[in-house]
This record gives structure tokens, C-alpha cells and sequence, in this order.
């Protein structure tokens, strides 16, 4: 169990017309391709994607593969490797409390970014270091719901106890008041390395050689922020999932033929959001 004294989250579903959204600033911040330094301890567990499982890849760090991991290393010290834009709120509150549990010392490395639902599992190692480019996020719950003015009001309600919940974390690993953090969660605070360390939210900076890069990981990641553009656009999530299917099957039908020229045949935009959805797409892709 952790060495430190730290606060456990509630680790509930939402319900039925209510899911957790990926801050679309948090994924234009992120640079998948970093990860740790290739001689890895053995000790070790890397959370470098998505929290929660990724629509696109059907991957993603959940707390059943991280319980798993934890089981294969057994009791002692662990190091978790960090760079992820945050995710499914629920799932990263899970993995903070196995954390917490785990029989061992564990010392948390952030790398890149810690975003969102990522800085609430940064915040259970027992060692917080951060790269001195680094960066951690913090903010109020970020969803998205639907449903009539009564429901929407109540769903504000609903997400007050897990905010709350994120500030008394953060607090407790800070020795800041929670008003005061809270300020920071409503805020959509950025903290880089050395303010991190300054504040409370990380003990030490990261050596800089330990952190790598993985071209393979940024077009992923890439694909990600795509969809975050065209949602921003105005186009609805299933809409430009489906546009980004239909773009990428046109960059295959005509490769060697230039992006706009795949763009033209992939797909036939039949509104303003979707003229617009692809330009983004060509600006990314070019």
C-alpha cells in the first residue's frame, strides 16, 4: 500500500446519456510519440495512450489491464511512465486507487503530458518527477450529455462530487486549500515541470535523457486531433468519425495522388461544416 496518506476517489458510472470526452485541448498539447527511455526497468508500466478504451484503435489504458500488470510484477517498487491526454474519468480514478493499493513503493514519471484523468493517476505515486518540458493538467469533470433542461441541471449536479473529489486529491498531494484548487480546476490549469515541483504536484524533475520518441505513436495520435478539429467545426462526433473513414479510404484509392486530390474523390462535402471539416483535414494530412 502507498506510503502516502492520500484520499480515495469514488469510482462510479455515469449513466445512460452522459459519457466522459477527451479535453480537445488537452489532445492538441499531446505528443504521443514520447515515451520512455528504451533500457526500461523491469519494473514498469507505461500508460501512453488514451484513459479509458480508444474509439479508433480500440486500445487504450484501462484499469483492468493496469491491475493486471500490477499482479505480473507482485509485491515491491514500480515505476508508471506517463504521457497521455487524459480520457474516461472513471476509469483513470480506478487506476489512481490501484495504485494507492498496490504493495509496493511507486514512483510516477510524467514525460510529456499528464492531462486531465492522467494527473489524477500521477498523483498516486508515492515519487511524482516531470520532465522540465512537461506538463500537467488539471480540470473539472469535461462531458458530454443530452437530454432536456432538467436533465442537464441535473447532471451538473451529478459531476459536483467527482469534482470535488479531484480537488481533495490534488490538495492533499499539494498542501494547498481545496477553494484554492478548485480555482485551478475551473480554470483549465496548465503546470509545467518546475512549477509542478514548486507547487506540490510532482517531488523532482525528470532527468532529460530519460524520454524517447515513437514516430509510429503520433499518427494515431494524429487521427485523434483530426476528430477534435471537425467536432470544433461544428460536425457531430459520428459524422466526422465517419468523414475520417471515408477520407482515409480515399487517400488509399488514390496514393500518389496528393491530399486534396484524395480528399476529392474520398469524399463529396455537402455542407459548410463539412467544407470546412475538409480543409482541416488537408491542413493535417499535408
Amino acid at each position: 500500500m502507498t506510503i502516502k496518506t492520500l484520499p480515495a476517489t469514488p469510482e462510479a458510472r455515469p449513466r445512460s446519456g452522459v459519457s466522459s470526452q477527451i479535453s480537445p485541448r488537452a489532445l492538441a498539447s499531446w505528443d504521443a510519440s514520447i515515451r520512455a527511455a528504451s533500457a526500461e526497468e523491469d519494473r514498469s508500466i507505461g500508460i501512453y495512450d488514451v484513459i479509458g478504451v480508444d474509439y479508433w484503435t480500440g486500445e487504450g489504458v484501462t484499469a483492468k489491464r493496469i491491475a493486471s500488470a500490477l499482479r505480473s510484477l507482485g509485491k515491491g517498487p514500480v515505476t508508471v511512465n506517463v504521457n497521455s491526454p487524459g480520457g474516461d474519468l472513471f476509469e483513470g480514478l480506478a487506476i489512481y486507487n490501484l495504485l494507492r493499493e498496490h504493495a509496493g513503493e511507486v514512483t510516477v514519471r510524467v514525460l510529456g503530458v499528464a492531462a486531465s484523468a492522467a494527473s489524477i493517476i500521477a498523483m498516486a505515486g508515492d515519487n511524482v518527477q516531470v520532465a522540465r518540458a512537461g506538463f500537467l493538467m488539471i480540470h473539472n469533470a469535461w462531458v458530454v450529455a443530452a437530454g432536456n433542461r432538467n436533465d442537464l441541471r441535473d447532471v451538473a449536479d451529478y459531476l459536483e462530487p467527482f469534482d470535488a473529489a479531484m480537488a481533495d486529491i490534488y490538495a492533499a498531494r499539494t498542501g494547498d486549500d481545496v477553494k484554492s484548487i478548485q480555482k485551478l480546476l475551473d480554470a483549465e490549469t496548465w503546470i509545467g515541470g518546475s512549477d509542478a515541483v514548486d507547487r506540490g504536484f510532482a517531488d523532482e524533475l525528470l532527468p532529460s535523457d530519460q524520454v524517447g520518441h515513437d514516430g509510429a505513436a503520433a499518427k494515431a495520435a494524429a487521427v485523434r486531433r483530426i476528430e477534435s478539429a471537425l467536432r470544433a467545426s461544428g460536425m457531430p462526433r459520428s459524422e466526422a468519425q465517419k468523414l475520417i473513414s471515408e477520407f482515409k479510404s480515399g487517400l488509399s484509392d488514390s496514393a500518389g495522388n496528393g491530399v486534396s486530390d484524395s480528399a476529392d474523390r474520398g469524399h463529396t462535402p455537402n455542407s459548410t461544416a463539412e467544407v470546412v471539416a475538409l480543409d482541416v483535414l488537408k491542413s493535417f494530412m499535408s
